[in-house]
């Protein structure tokens, strides 16, 4: 039983994590794209995933880690860019209350920065930009820099220290990818907008992932296993708010017979 397990896992879950970029957000993509909003997707999702994946392929160049992985984090980088390009071009007006905001660039200095900072808030509106322009600029400067480290500055990107700084990073920003839906969720007290596919996909592939990260002969660092447990942990929290809230018709049904209660206690 147990050489089924083991073969079902070196053969099976790689191709599944493979194709898990696809699986896992094509619904979404084609869902902003059907209804023309992308109101109640958080933007954060495809910032996460992108910096992640990109820190991800330069941490295979030290960590050689399985080619599954590497593979899954470049066609990850392609399907991210694409939700982003869908969630931007289909962005509710700004301000729009439960939308996805995006406002104008603040003014830029250490003060301000520091004081947005202090205050619990993005420094200058970071990744909240009224342009498409300045995301992609974002991910260029990111990508060409871990490039020219790479390529002219070997004495640092081959010491173990910036290797695994690349890992824990990439894995541990990664593992915090449901943290902005649920708090998207939690304040609107409603999962509008985001895909259910999406989840169902998200802890299918935890499953997958936890087997394969313990189970499988190929070699995967302990970062990858640890960012993974706490991944699996969140994914399974989002998927209880998709109990509790659904679509937000379920809290204002109860909102609603909380006020007839109420009402009939006055009047009796």
């Amino acid at each position: 039983m147990f050489e089924l397990l083991s073969y079902v896992v070196d053969y099976f879950a790689p191709l599944f994590l493979i194709a898990s970029p696809i699986t896992s957000y094509a619904d979404q993509i084609l869902s902003i794209h059907r209804n023309k909003s992308s109101d109640g997707f958080s933007l954060d999702i495809p910032l996460i995933m992108l910096v992640a994946s990109i820190l991800k392929v330069f941490y295979w160049f030290g960590a050689y880690y399985d080619t599954a992985l590497l593979i899954q984090a470049c066609l990850m980088i392609g399907v991210q860019t694409v939700l982003l390009k869908v969630a931007l071009d289909n962005r509710p007006p700004s301000g729009t209350r439960g939308g996805v905001e995006h406002r104008p660039f603040s003014a830029y200095s250490a003060d301000n920065i520091l004081e947005d900072i202090m205050a619990g808030k993005r420094p200058s509106n970071f990744w909240r930009w009224n342009n498409a322009k300045p995301y992609f600029q974002f991910l260029a400067y990111m990508s060409c820099t871990l490039l020219f480290i790479h390529i002219l500055l070997p004495f640092i990107s081959r010491t173990p220290f910036y290797i695994s700084l690349l890992g824990y990073t990439g894995l541990a920003i990664e593992a915090i990818l449901p943290v902005p839906q649920i708090i998207k969720n939690h304040n609107a007290r409603s999962c509008k907008g985001f895909r259910l596919s999406v989840i169902i996909n998200w802890l299918a592939g935890d499953t997958m992932k936890m087997s394969y990260f313990f189970l499988s002969k190929e070699f995967v660092p302990w970062p990858f296993r640890l960012c993974g447990i706490f991944q699996a942990i969140c994914d399974s929290y989002l998927g209880l708010q998709f109990y509790m809230y659904g679509d937000g018709s379920r809290n204002r049904v109860f909102e609603m017979n909380q006020i007839g209660k109420s009402g009939a206690g006055v009047l009796g």
